[in-house]
């Protein structure tokens, strides 16, 4: 631990910096919230100052970016309650399963098979358009240990298509295809992050606010599953024997404290510092995540990543609108 305090210290300021920064009013005006702020801070440190980086803060740099990030994955779930997610219904339920599968296997397929892309990165972008966008990329690396530049260029791709989500969604509000407790299902079913979704429902109505929060946090539950399928495929291609199949504990942990959660035994006050709590640990995190991106290498990708997080967008868009049309319509 101790070869680490160094490193984590500097994450630990920059990150207190993004964190603090963002509660300005300005920041909340333009939904600019600490993670992304974040991973910007360290990618430019991280590239244009990286010389001036010392070696011996590396390694905490590197806990900060997988370890740290676990710890907070796991303290999310104060965010959710089973009471939630059935409030919802068969509806909101039904949505997020089909957007999240067809979304992650249109995204997989056609980054491996027509672009032609890294399978990390490929499993990387569509897991952040499907499930819950920066914290499912975050989690799935910490399963699949891809290289840091992927995990940034798949980050980069959540912030910029839900950054455009936040907008366009209202406008399409207007045009009435939906009423406002079935756009929120939309909303929820669709949208990348939880800040996003927060943002886009807002702008349509507290209705549709309420019904998309929940709708988006019964999606962010799906990454435990999904985690566990990704451990086992792993393994098996590997040739790893089935009883070592690698366990996501953090993801366990984080449905224990989902189930805790909902108990609504933890003081308020409590579980408000908590989730401020996560919010900051998870602003380290996407700042280590940044501090060691490499800008050579994400050039050396080029366009293809950006077209298969747009196409993957444009289905969310229009095929999850297709689909709760008929949710709507039956």
């Amino acid at each position: 631990m101790k070869k680490n305090i160094l490193g984590m210290v500097f994450c630990a300021v920059f990150a207190l910096a993004a964190y603090l920064t963002c509660k300005c009013d300005f920041c909340a005006s333009i939904n600019l919230n600490s993670l992304t702020f974040a991973i910007i801070i360290g990618m430019v440190i991280g590239n244009v100052f990286n010389r001036f980086i010392p070696e011996n803060f590396r390694e905490g740099i590197t806990f900060s970016s997988k370890r740290i990030l676990r710890f907070a994955i796991v303290l999310y779930g104060f965010r959710i309650t089973f009471q939630q997610i059935f409030a919802v219904g068969l509806d909101g339920l039904f949505a997020d399963i089909v957007m999240l599968t067809t979304t992650y296997l249109f995204g997989y397929y056609l980054g491996t098979r027509v672009f032609k892309l890294d399978k990390d990165l490929c499993m990387l972008t569509a897991i952040g358009s499907s499930i819950c966008g920066a914290a499912a990329v975050l989690g799935t690396d910490a399963v699949l240990k891809a290289k840091s530049h992927k995990v940034s260029l798949a980050v980069a791709t959540v912030v910029l298509f839900g950054t455009i989500s936040m907008f366009l969604y209202p406008f399409l509000f207007k045009l009435g295809l939906l009423s406002p407790e079935y756009f929120g299902v939309y909303i929820g079913s669709t949208v990348h992050e939880v800040a996003q979704v927060v943002a886009a429902g807002s702008a349509v109505s507290p209705v549709a606010m309420d019904t998309a929060v929940i709708v988006k946090l019964t999606r962010v539950m799906m990454l435990v599953p999904y985690l566990f399928l990704l451990g086992m495929y792993l393994a098996k291609k590997s040739g790893t024997k089935r009883e070592k199949v690698p366990m996501p504990w953090f993801a366990i942990f984080f449905v224990a404290v989902c189930g805790l959660n909902s108990l609504h035994i933890v003081p308020e006050v409590i579980r408000t510092f908590l989730i401020e709590f996560d919010v900051f640990l998870l602003t380290m995190a996407m700042f280590a995540l940044g501090a060691e991106t490499n800008f050579n290498k994400i050039k050396g990708l080029g366009w293809k990543p950006i077209m298969l997080a747009g196409l993957m967008f444009l289905w969310l868009v229009f095929g999850g609108m297709a689909v709760n049309k008929v949710l709507y319509l039956l």
